[in-house]
């Protein structure tokens, strides 16, 4: 049965269509030449038992390789010929893969995308050598100062949640799995019930439902056992101050990362307040903490604040560059700005200018059919449900200064927190 969302009018109008097999397609034209197709998996890195850690990004470069039907390096070759570009993205809890064709090329490489996600022979040769890339990734990685100021944050924010771990999984690991592990991880959740497939473009609603629906029948299905990832719940907010510091040589300024355990995707509504205590705080020059310790008092030579969520749980981060001797002042400030937050009502001024600010964003951030795929596939395949994409301005606007403080008050203590500093040696 193909539904068409219904709440008011709006520019947005995709249609969901759900296969028996349990397959989600999302297909919306829209008046451009071009059509993105953009396949999700609601798997990512979270699933990973400790000895397979980096699997799922792993495979993200396998699938690539080959599959019954196209030789290793054919699919690359016919995307090319026909000026297509394809590319893939692993996070905690997602893979999605992406091509996008001319309007007229999309019924003959679109199957070809769906079958080499399905389908992947993931062959030893190409394994070995793709392990290689994978391990040399996990080195540039381990050497980028803000990938490992990262993981000091997570690994302070989580002592147990999944997330804690990284993506691309340690060296240790990726050195050690096997074709055939790979194989039993893409056979037990490459399952059309874990996938949501987002089609966006200028052909027919109809069409583009078609021919995805047609490619996911020829899908070689697997029994499979045991695929619904395990129940883990979200840990329990700070209940004191956790401090850690650490050195790194190549900083030219210290880090200061501020951060709190809050709410995740599956608890969407208690965010949106949080999000707009973020943009009151850290976004824009005009923002409170860019404006006095970066503009004013010049204290920092930059400042940020972000609301990340992640499917379970996510993590409220302020975060600043500084001289290491105004590391306690910077923190002390932040520590005002929050109490006062949680006790003055908010500028009306300041709640509308982050309202304008995401609107615009809403507006100018999806205004092509790959921004489209991914809005539509990010919140359908993380909840399962597409209304947040449209809604989310809206939510915004709703937030009023009671609920900002009342949302400050349970989140964000001032006297419970996780802090990381990171200094120059």
């Amino acid at each position: 049965m193909t539904s068409t969302l219904l709440k008011s009018p709006r520019i947005h109008t995709p249609k969901i269509h759900r296969l028996p097999n349990g397959l989600t397609i999302i297909a919306e034209q829209m008046p451009v030449e071009a059509v993105n197709l953009n396949l999700w998996v609601n798997i990512g890195s979270a699933v990973e038992s400790d000895d397979i850690n980096g699997m799922a990004h792993f495979l993200e470069h396998i699938v690539f390789k080959g599959t019954n039907k196209l030789a290793s390096g054919e699919f690359e070759r016919r995307i090319e010929e026909k000026g297509a570009v394809t590319n893939a993205g692993t996070s905690q809890d997602y893979t999605h893969f992406y091509i996008t064709t001319a309007p007229k090329d999309f019924a003959e490489l679109a199957p070809l995308q769906i079958d080499v996600v399905c389908n992947p022979s993931i062959p030893n040769d190409a394994f070995e050598k793709e392990r290689l890339v994978v391990l040399e990734e996990i080195r540039r990685s381990e050497d980028n100062p803000r990938r490992r100021i990262h993981r000091h944050t997570v690994e302070t924010a989580f002592n147990v949640l999944p997330y804690r771990r990284p993506v691309l999984g340690p060296e240790a690991v990726i050195s050690q799995v096997t074709p055939q592990q790979m194989r039993d991880f893409h056979n037990t959740w490459y399952q059309p019930n874990s996938m949501t497939a987002v089609a966006v473009g200028n052909l027919p609603v109809e069409e583009l439902i078609e021919i995805i629906a047609n490619s996911f029948e020829q899908k070689n299905q697997t029994p499979t056992v045991n695929s619904q990832p395990k129940i883990i719940s979200p840990e329990p907010a700070f209940t004191e101050i956790i401090r850690q510091e650490f050195t790194d040589e190549t900083l030219n300024q210290a880090r200061l990362i501020m951060l709190w355990r809050v709410p995740g995707l599956i608890e969407l509504q208690d965010t949106y307040a949080l999000d707009v205590i973020a943009g009151i705080l850290g976004h824009g020059r005009t923002s409170r903490l860019v404006h006095e310790l970066r503009e004013e008092r010049g204290l920092v030579s930059s400042i940020s604040v972000s609301n990340s969520n992640y499917k379970l749980q996510g993590i409220f981060s302020i975060s600043a560059k500084c001289d290491v001797e105004n590391l306690a002042i910077v923190e002390t400030a932040i520590i005002e700005h929050l109490q006062e937050i949680q006790t003055e009502l908010v500028k009306e001024s300041e709640i509308t200018r982050v309202q304008r600010r995401v609107a615009n964003r809403f507006i100018f951030g999806n205004e092509t059919p790959s921004e489209r795929t991914n809005l539509y596939g990010y919140y359908q395949s993380l909840i399962g449900n597409l209304e947040p994409a449209f809604n989310y301005p809206q939510e915004i606007q709703s937030q009023t200064e009671n609920y900002l403080i009342q949302a400050a008050q349970k989140y964000l203590p001032t006297n419970a927190y996780g802090i990381v500093i990171v200094k120059p040696n």
